[in-house]
Protein backbone atom coordinates (compact mmCIF):
# COMPACT_ATOMS: atom_id res chain seq x y z
CA UNK A 1 0.00 0.00 0.00
CA UNK A 2 1.18 3.64 -0.69
CA UNK A 3 -0.22 7.22 0.06
CA UNK A 4 -0.08 9.46 -3.14
CA UNK A 5 1.06 12.87 -1.88
CA UNK A 6 0.27 16.45 -4.01
CA UNK A 7 4.10 16.00 -5.95
CA UNK A 8 3.03 12.59 -6.99
CA UNK A 9 5.43 10.39 -5.07
CA UNK A 10 4.52 7.00 -4.24
CA UNK A 11 5.45 7.14 -0.03
CA UNK A 12 5.30 3.01 1.26
CA UNK A 13 3.08 2.65 3.68
CA UNK A 14 3.20 -0.17 6.52
CA UNK A 15 1.44 -0.64 9.67
CA UNK A 16 3.98 1.14 10.95
CA UNK A 17 3.25 4.56 9.27
CA UNK A 18 2.17 7.23 11.76
CA UNK A 19 -1.20 8.05 9.95
CA UNK A 20 -2.61 5.03 8.45
CA UNK A 21 -5.04 5.50 5.27
CA UNK A 22 -8.46 4.82 5.91
CA UNK A 23 -9.13 7.16 8.51
CA UNK A 24 -11.97 9.38 8.61
CA UNK A 25 -10.36 12.82 8.78
CA UNK A 26 -11.91 15.59 6.48
CA UNK A 27 -10.33 16.32 3.31
CA UNK A 28 -7.82 19.04 2.57
CA UNK A 29 -6.71 19.26 6.16
CA UNK A 30 -3.85 20.36 7.62
CA UNK A 31 -3.32 18.40 10.48
CA UNK A 32 -3.53 15.22 8.25
CA UNK A 33 -0.62 16.90 6.06
CA UNK A 34 1.40 17.36 9.09
CA UNK A 35 0.72 14.65 10.69
CA UNK A 36 2.22 12.35 7.11
CA UNK A 37 4.92 15.11 7.07
CA UNK A 38 6.00 14.20 10.43
CA UNK A 39 5.52 10.43 9.82
CA UNK A 40 8.38 10.98 7.39
CA UNK A 41 10.87 12.31 9.33
CA UNK A 42 10.58 9.75 11.94
CA UNK A 43 11.40 7.28 9.37
CA UNK A 44 13.73 9.36 7.88
CA UNK A 45 15.51 9.60 11.37
CA UNK A 46 14.54 5.67 12.43
CA UNK A 47 13.57 7.46 15.18
CA UNK A 48 10.59 5.50 17.56
CA UNK A 49 7.62 7.71 18.68
CA UNK A 50 4.46 7.67 20.66
CA UNK A 51 1.83 10.74 20.46
CA UNK A 52 0.13 12.51 23.37
CA UNK A 53 -2.59 14.00 21.75
CA UNK A 54 -5.35 16.05 24.33
CA UNK A 55 -8.93 16.88 23.06
CA UNK A 56 -8.93 17.92 19.40
CA UNK A 57 -9.31 16.15 16.15
CA UNK A 58 -6.17 14.46 16.01
CA UNK A 59 -7.36 12.48 18.89
CA UNK A 60 -10.78 11.98 17.27
CA UNK A 61 -8.66 10.78 14.14
CA UNK A 62 -7.51 7.36 16.02
CA UNK A 63 -10.89 5.76 15.34
CA UNK A 64 -13.12 3.72 17.86
CA UNK A 65 -11.37 1.09 19.87
CA UNK A 66 -10.40 -1.68 18.92
CA UNK A 67 -8.92 0.00 15.52
CA UNK A 68 -6.85 3.07 15.38
CA UNK A 69 -5.65 4.94 11.92
CA UNK A 70 -2.39 5.89 14.36
CA UNK A 71 0.29 3.48 13.97
CA UNK A 72 2.91 4.20 16.74
CA UNK A 73 1.74 4.01 20.52
CA UNK A 74 -1.02 7.08 21.71
CA UNK A 75 -1.92 8.29 24.54
CA UNK A 76 -5.20 10.22 25.08
CA UNK A 77 -5.02 13.21 27.89
CA UNK A 78 -7.57 15.69 29.22
CA UNK A 79 -7.28 18.91 27.18
CA UNK A 80 -5.48 20.88 29.87
CA UNK A 81 -2.47 17.92 30.66
CA UNK A 82 -0.98 17.18 26.94
CA UNK A 83 2.58 18.77 27.94
CA UNK A 84 2.10 16.58 31.60
CA UNK A 85 1.11 13.48 30.42
CA UNK A 86 4.30 13.68 28.02
CA UNK A 87 6.48 14.51 30.85
CA UNK A 88 5.93 11.77 32.76
CA UNK A 89 6.16 9.49 29.70
CA UNK A 90 9.97 10.83 29.10
CA UNK A 91 10.90 10.66 32.34
CA UNK A 92 9.87 7.27 32.60
CA UNK A 93 11.69 6.74 29.10
CA UNK A 94 14.62 8.30 30.42
CA UNK A 95 14.65 6.44 33.59
CA UNK A 96 14.32 3.40 31.71
CA UNK A 97 17.03 4.26 29.20
CA UNK A 98 15.17 3.76 26.41
CA UNK A 99 15.33 6.10 23.24
CA UNK A 100 12.51 7.22 21.00
CA UNK A 101 10.76 10.78 20.90
CA UNK A 102 7.99 11.67 23.25
CA UNK A 103 5.71 14.08 20.93
CA UNK A 104 2.70 15.96 22.24
CA UNK A 105 0.29 16.57 18.86
CA UNK A 106 -2.42 19.64 20.05
CA UNK A 107 -4.78 21.99 18.40
CA UNK A 108 -4.63 25.74 18.78
CA UNK A 109 -7.24 25.46 21.63
CA UNK A 110 -5.24 22.95 23.85
CA UNK A 111 -1.90 25.31 23.25
CA UNK A 112 -2.39 29.12 23.22
CA UNK A 113 -5.40 28.42 25.64
CA UNK A 114 -6.59 25.14 27.57
CA UNK A 115 -3.12 23.87 27.82
CA UNK A 116 -0.93 26.96 28.34
CA UNK A 117 -0.28 26.65 31.76
CA UNK A 118 1.24 22.87 31.60
CA UNK A 119 3.03 24.38 28.12
CA UNK A 120 4.59 27.39 30.11
CA UNK A 121 5.37 24.25 33.19
CA UNK A 122 6.90 21.75 30.95
CA UNK A 123 9.03 24.47 29.03
CA UNK A 124 10.13 26.43 32.20
CA UNK A 125 11.41 22.77 33.48
CA UNK A 126 12.53 21.91 29.95
CA UNK A 127 11.31 18.76 29.35
CA UNK A 128 12.96 16.49 27.09
CA UNK A 129 9.64 16.65 24.39
CA UNK A 130 8.35 17.58 21.24
CA UNK A 131 5.29 19.43 21.16
CA UNK A 132 3.68 19.89 17.62
CA UNK A 133 0.67 22.51 17.37
CA UNK A 134 -1.10 22.16 13.98
CA UNK A 135 -2.77 25.82 14.16
CA UNK A 136 -5.95 25.92 12.48
CA UNK A 137 -6.88 28.90 14.35
CA UNK A 138 -10.69 27.17 15.75
CA UNK A 139 -11.57 24.91 18.16
CA UNK A 140 -12.08 22.50 14.87
CA UNK A 141 -13.61 19.60 16.69
CA UNK A 142 -16.01 21.23 19.27
CA UNK A 143 -17.90 22.93 16.42
CA UNK A 144 -15.32 25.91 15.73
CA UNK A 145 -15.40 28.09 18.48
CA UNK A 146 -12.94 31.01 18.32
CA UNK A 147 -9.75 30.28 20.21
CA UNK A 148 -7.43 32.96 20.89
CA UNK A 149 -5.34 31.64 17.94
CA UNK A 150 -8.27 33.22 16.21
CA UNK A 151 -7.43 35.93 13.79
CA UNK A 152 -9.32 39.40 14.23
CA UNK A 153 -12.76 39.78 11.81
CA UNK A 154 -13.17 35.73 11.69
CA UNK A 155 -16.59 34.50 12.33
CA UNK A 156 -16.65 31.49 14.35
CA UNK A 157 -19.69 29.79 16.36
CA UNK A 158 -19.10 32.47 19.08
CA UNK A 159 -17.80 35.39 16.73
CA UNK A 160 -20.72 35.57 14.93
CA UNK A 161 -20.16 39.03 13.66
CA UNK A 162 -16.35 38.37 13.85
CA UNK A 163 -13.75 38.39 16.43
CA UNK A 164 -12.61 41.72 17.66
CA UNK A 165 -9.05 40.65 19.45
CA UNK A 166 -5.88 39.93 17.25
CA UNK A 167 -4.28 36.52 17.41
CA UNK A 168 -2.22 35.29 20.21
CA UNK A 169 1.68 35.41 19.49
CA UNK A 170 2.43 31.88 21.15
CA UNK A 171 5.91 31.62 18.94
CA UNK A 172 6.81 34.52 21.23
CA UNK A 173 5.60 33.35 25.01
CA UNK A 174 7.50 29.85 23.71
CA UNK A 175 10.68 31.82 23.14
CA UNK A 176 10.33 34.16 26.43
CA UNK A 177 10.88 30.54 27.78
CA UNK A 178 14.03 30.16 26.08
CA UNK A 179 13.37 26.74 24.94
CA UNK A 180 16.02 24.86 22.99
CA UNK A 181 14.53 25.11 19.75
CA UNK A 182 11.09 26.80 18.46
CA UNK A 183 9.91 27.02 14.86
CA UNK A 184 6.98 27.89 12.54
CA UNK A 185 6.16 25.79 9.77
CA UNK A 186 3.92 25.72 6.20
CA UNK A 187 2.80 22.66 4.69
CA UNK A 188 2.87 24.37 1.26
CA UNK A 189 6.21 24.72 2.17
CA UNK A 190 7.75 20.84 1.99
CA UNK A 191 11.61 21.32 2.78
CA UNK A 192 11.49 24.12 5.05
CA UNK A 193 8.93 21.80 6.93
CA UNK A 194 10.55 18.69 6.90
CA UNK A 195 14.25 20.19 7.66
CA UNK A 196 12.74 21.77 10.90
CA UNK A 197 11.43 18.24 12.29
CA UNK A 198 14.69 16.91 11.13
CA UNK A 199 16.10 19.85 13.25
CA UNK A 200 13.54 19.83 16.23
CA UNK A 201 14.23 15.78 16.35
CA UNK A 202 17.93 16.06 16.99
CA UNK A 203 17.72 18.30 19.80
CA UNK A 204 17.18 17.61 23.82
CA UNK A 205 14.72 19.91 25.97
CA UNK A 206 11.65 21.02 25.15
CA UNK A 207 11.13 22.28 21.45
CA UNK A 208 8.11 23.99 19.97
CA UNK A 209 7.00 23.79 16.24
CA UNK A 210 3.85 25.59 15.27
CA UNK A 211 1.79 24.99 11.55
CA UNK A 212 -0.24 26.90 9.83
CA UNK A 213 -3.08 24.08 9.55
CA UNK A 214 -6.03 25.08 6.98
CA UNK A 215 -9.49 23.52 8.26
CA UNK A 216 -12.05 23.55 4.82
CA UNK A 217 -14.91 22.41 7.39
CA UNK A 218 -13.71 25.87 10.16
CA UNK A 219 -12.19 28.09 7.07
CA UNK A 220 -15.42 27.62 5.31
CA UNK A 221 -12.88 26.75 1.92
CA UNK A 222 -12.56 24.29 -0.70
CA UNK A 223 -10.26 21.61 0.76
CA UNK A 224 -8.40 21.60 -2.74
CA UNK A 225 -7.01 25.06 -1.93
CA UNK A 226 -5.68 24.44 1.38
CA UNK A 227 -2.23 23.82 0.57
CA UNK A 228 -2.65 26.99 -1.63
CA UNK A 229 -4.22 29.04 1.49
CA UNK A 230 -1.56 28.52 3.28
CA UNK A 231 1.10 29.33 0.21
CA UNK A 232 -0.35 32.69 0.25
CA UNK A 233 -0.51 33.39 3.77
CA UNK A 234 3.59 32.79 3.64
CA UNK A 235 3.98 35.16 0.68
CA UNK A 236 1.67 38.04 1.90
CA UNK A 237 3.28 37.97 5.39
CA UNK A 238 0.07 36.74 7.41
CA UNK A 239 2.75 34.17 8.55
CA UNK A 240 6.22 34.22 8.75
CA UNK A 241 8.17 31.45 8.45
CA UNK A 242 11.29 31.71 11.34
CA UNK A 243 13.42 29.85 14.12
CA UNK A 244 14.58 30.85 17.71
CA UNK A 245 17.02 29.25 19.42
CA UNK A 246 17.35 29.21 23.05
CA UNK A 247 14.89 32.02 22.96
CA UNK A 248 17.42 34.17 21.74
CA UNK A 249 19.24 33.49 18.51
CA UNK A 250 16.92 34.10 15.12
CA UNK A 251 16.67 33.27 11.45
CA UNK A 252 14.27 34.28 8.79
CA UNK A 253 13.73 31.43 6.63
CA UNK A 254 11.11 32.61 3.68
CA UNK A 255 11.25 36.65 3.39
CA UNK A 256 7.65 37.82 2.61
CA UNK A 257 6.98 38.90 -1.23
CA UNK A 258 4.10 40.98 0.34
CA UNK A 259 1.30 40.32 -2.77
CA UNK A 260 -2.03 41.30 -2.25
CA UNK A 261 -3.20 38.73 0.49
CA UNK A 262 -7.10 39.89 -0.92
CA UNK A 263 -7.66 36.07 -2.18
CA UNK A 264 -6.13 34.28 1.04
CA UNK A 265 -9.39 36.47 3.08
CA UNK A 266 -12.43 36.00 -0.27
CA UNK A 267 -11.92 31.74 -0.28
CA UNK A 268 -12.61 31.83 2.91
CA UNK A 269 -16.86 32.19 4.29
CA UNK A 270 -15.48 32.81 7.68
CA UNK A 271 -13.99 36.24 6.87
CA UNK A 272 -16.92 38.94 6.30
CA UNK A 273 -15.12 41.01 3.52
CA UNK A 274 -16.64 44.39 4.33
CA UNK A 275 -15.37 44.08 7.65
CA UNK A 276 -11.59 43.24 6.91
CA UNK A 277 -9.64 46.20 6.82
CA UNK A 278 -6.73 44.46 4.41
CA UNK A 279 -4.30 47.91 4.70
CA UNK A 280 -4.74 47.63 8.36
CA UNK A 281 -4.19 44.03 8.78
CA UNK A 282 -0.66 44.09 5.96
CA UNK A 283 0.52 47.07 8.40
CA UNK A 284 0.34 45.54 11.31
CA UNK A 285 1.87 41.78 9.14
CA UNK A 286 4.60 44.53 8.20
CA UNK A 287 5.31 45.47 11.55
CA UNK A 288 5.88 42.43 12.95
CA UNK A 289 7.81 41.30 10.41
CA UNK A 290 9.77 44.50 10.80
CA UNK A 291 10.55 43.13 14.92
CA UNK A 292 11.46 39.85 13.36
CA UNK A 293 14.00 41.28 11.45
CA UNK A 294 15.29 43.54 13.95
CA UNK A 295 16.16 40.06 15.85
CA UNK A 296 17.67 38.51 13.03
CA UNK A 297 19.77 41.04 12.17
CA UNK A 298 21.02 41.83 15.93
CA UNK A 299 20.82 38.86 16.94
CA UNK A 300 21.54 36.07 14.29
CA UNK A 301 21.55 31.78 14.66
CA UNK A 302 24.90 30.93 13.18
CA UNK A 303 26.03 27.06 13.53
CA UNK A 304 29.08 26.20 15.44
CA UNK A 305 31.36 23.59 13.08
CA UNK A 306 32.86 21.16 15.40
CA UNK A 307 36.35 19.94 13.43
Amino acid sequence: MSIETNEGLHIPCTDECLLRPGNTNCGGCGMSIGLTMLGRALEAANERSMLVIPACCGIVTAGGYPTTAYGVPVAASTFASAPAFASGLASVRDLNGEAGQVICWAGDGGTYDIGIATLSAAAERNENLLYICYDNEIYGNTGGQRSSATPAGARTTTTPGGKLEGKKDVMTILAAHEVPYAATLSIAHPEDFARKLETALACDGLRFLLIHSPCPTGWKSDPAESVELVRIAVKSGLFPLYEVWDGAWYRINDRPEWTDATGYFERQGRFPMEKIDLEAVIASCRQRFARLEALAEKFPYRETVVV
